[in-house]
Formats: structure tokens, C-alpha cells, sequence
């Protein structure tokens, strides 16, 4: 099956600027700072962790990280993915995900967190700017504790049944692109 897009996809609509039928761009100045919070809790592999960064960069949304990590950050693979842009990066480590929640200072913003055991999928989801885009581990996703306790602000990225997950820098770019959609 060939899918040949021969308009804006729909969740870039609400969040970018097309100028002169070239790349698809948006304006930085447009967003609120940071625009959104992405959380991985005890990433353990540094490609995609840095792949994460770059991306978390080129949308201005900020990273934290939760300890432990897999990996030292001044690991080379890290380093590599992340390109030049890991200087540029907005980074918080945390000792904790209790710490990173009650550090919160924003009331209004929503913790969402990604799962495959999610009921609700992230199309079902308004997103606001400053709101917490949680992902687990690659080899085991979130604590079910976590789930358990945050069940109704639970996500799903649309996939078919007999795929078992995705590649967390590629579910996070789903995510981030989906919550700047929605917003």
C-alpha cells in the first residue's frame, strides 16, 4: 500500500506555518515555554535517549530524565544521536518520578502517561501547552505500580494487534507531535 499525502496531515494543521510550498515549519515564538515536558523514567538505551533530545530541542520542549539511568550521559552513542544539538537541550535529571510529580509547579498541566495498557488513545486527548509526556523504559515501559496509580491519564499510540510496541524515540515523537496537534 502506497499513502501519498497531498495535503497538511492533520496534526500539523493547528501547529505550523507552510511558507512558500517548502518544508513544513513552525514558529518557535508561537509556542509557550516550555511548550510541553517530556519524562522518560529509567531510559536504558543512549541512541534513543539522544535521538529524544534532539527532537525534545527541535520542538523547544523540555526533558527529564529519571534516575536510574542505563547509561552516562557523557556516553559517547548518546552523544552521537543527539548531535550537536544536546548543548541546546533544556535537561533536568531526577533522583525520582516522586520527586519530578511534586516538583511540579504548574497545576494546570497533566501528567499523560504512554502505555500499551492504556484504554484511551492519544487521539482522544487535548493536550495543553506545559502538560508531562510520560514514557517508561524500553525493555519494560512503566512501572505497573505507576499505571495502576495513574490509570485515567493513561495513553495509547494506535497500532495494530500483533505489534508488541514501538521504539521509544519514535513513540515520543508520535506523542509530541500529537499533543502540538491537539493544542
Amino acid at each position: 500500500m502506497v499513502v501519498v499525502l497531498t495535503s497538511t496531515p492533520w496534526l500539523f494543521q493547528n501547529s505550523i506555518n507552510l511558507r512558500n510550498s517548502g518544508p513544513v515549519v513552525f514558529e518557535s515564538e508561537s509556542f509557550p515555554d516550555p511548550p510541553l515536558n517530556v519524562v522518560l523514567v529509567e531510559p536504558e538505551i543512549p541512541p534513543n535517549t539522544g535521538n529524544v533530545g534532539r527532537l525534545c530541542v527541535a520542538t523547544a520542549s523540555k526533558l527529564h530524565l529519571v534516575e536510574p539511568l542505563g547509561f552516562d550521559l557523557d556516553e559517547k552513542r548518546l552523544r552521537r544521536a543527539g548531535m550537536d544539538y544536546w548543548d541546546d537541550l533544556d535537561l533536568t535529571i531526577w533522583p525520582s518520578f516522586d520527586e519530578l510529580r511534586s516538583s511540579s509547579d504548574d497545576e494546570r498541566a497533566n501528567f499523560w502517561f504512554f502505555t500499551t495498557r492504556a484504554k484511551k488513545f492519544i487521539s482522544d486527548v487535548k493536550f495543553k501547552a506545559g502538560d508531562y509526556l510520560v514514557f517508561g523504559r524500553e525493555t519494560k515501559g512503566l512501572p505497573m505500580s505507576l499505571i495502576e496509580r495513574e490509570i485515567e491519564n493513561c495513553v495509547r499510540i494506535p497500532m495494530v494487534s500483533t505489534a508488541r510496541s514501538l521504539n521509544l524515540a519514535t513513540s515520543v515523537g508520535i506523542g509530541i507531535y500529537a499533543a502540538l496537534g491537539s493544542m
